[in-house]
């Protein structure tokens, strides 16, 4: 990382993702990549993680795909299992 350049952020990549995903359901995966500035095999892994664990649904728009957060999901670590992504949007995204 650059000397300007924070080692470590509150958030985890799924948390950007997410988020971006949340900002605009039908960004294409590279479009998601660059926002959040990983890989787009990352950014497909963690787009997977989060459809398997029921935060994002996945549908297809003719030739694009349009993502859908489940926004009452709780989350997951037992710490924070009493509130919602909901929670977490309404902090970072203008809804």
């Amino acid at each position: 990382m650059a000397d300007d350049q924070p080692s470590w952020t509150f958030l985890t990549n799924h948390g950007h993702v997410l988020l971006a995903v949340a900002t605009d359901p039908d960004s294409r995966v590279a479009d998601i990549a660059a926002r959040v500035g990983i890989s787009t095999r990352a950014t497909l892994g963690i787009l997977a993680d989060l459809e398997d664990a029921g935060y994002v649904v996945r549908s297809r728009r003719g030739r694009r795909t349009h993502y859908e957060v489940q926004r009452h999901r709780p989350f997951r670590h037992p710490s924070a299992a009493h509130r919602d992504v909901d929670d977490l949007l309404a902090v970072f995204t203008d809804r």
